[in-house]
């Protein structure tokens, strides 16, 4: 990730976000739409493989030179931006006790080709799958300890086109991630602070983007963990 060590340029970006809250302040918040029904296994479907539905494209800050975003085949094409090119999801969201399961898969480039920004309680974090220079996967920022810097940091070989399996758990206790069926993270929350780069930012609650690289995502779903206490089953792959 390439990321801003102008300080001037992170005083403007601060001035316009401050600028998007002022206006917002005062209006009375909207109510979003439900998240969905369940599955007889708890699993809310994000995604009906047609329209983006209850998604929406990221188009603040960082986001205004984003790359075209389309529906093929049954999955969300992010066509690399300048530097990024993402969704958010609109609709309720849980903020805690959840998991959320996607495949994603990069088809050009060699940064990360998911950045899934995703809340913990009243914080977020981003889950980064192939950053800096497309190895590195792990959780952004953990006492304001980048993925490349902190203790979940991994080195994945990406291939490219290839589908690749990611879940995530987020609970008060601990924070879990899989990729395929390897579990990457495993992070006590205790006594530790959670953070996001201001180019995260416009992800806010939920949301996917990539950098500077193409992009696709498919059988994205979510499930409350209160509703299915104790079930760590994992969403089977889905055929090519």
């Amino acid at each position: 990730m390439n990321l801003f060590s102008s300080m001037t340029r992170f005083l403007v970006i601060g001035a316009v976000l401050t600028s998007l809250a002022m206006a917002e302040e005062g209006q009375a918040p909207k109510k979003k739409p439900p998240l969905g029904e369940p599955d007889k296994d708890g699993w809310i479907s994000l995604f009906d493989g047609k329209s983006l539905g209850h998604w929406k494209i990221v188009d603040e800050p960082f986001f205004e030179d984003h790359g075209k975003i389309s529906i093929d085949q049954q999955q969300i094409i992010l066509e690399d931006g300048s530097p990024a090119t993402g969704i958010k999801w609109i609709a309720e969201f849980p903020k805690m006790d959840y998991e959320v399961a996607l495949e994603a898969r990069r088809l050009d480039g060699n940064d990360f080709f998911c950045g899934m920004t995703f809340p913990v309680g009243d914080k977020w974090l981003t889950l980064v799958c192939g950053g800096w220079g497309g190895q590195v996967t792990g959780l952004s920022s953990i006492d304001e300890e980048p993925a490349v810097e902190n203790e979940t940091c991994t080195y994945q070989e990406y291939e490219a086109k290839r589908w690749y399996r990611i879940r995530l758990r987020v609970q008060p206790e601990k924070i879990q991630a899989w990729l395929d069926d390897e579990q990457i993270v495993d992070l006590p929350t205790k006594a530790r602070q959670f953070s996001i780069y201001w180019e995260m930012e416009p992800c806010r609650p939920f949301g996917i983007c990539t950098w500077y690289t193409d992009g696709a995502l498919r059988n994205l779903r979510v499930r409350r963990l209160a509703e299915k206490p104790g079930d760590s089953q994992e969403p089977q792959p889905t055929t090519e």
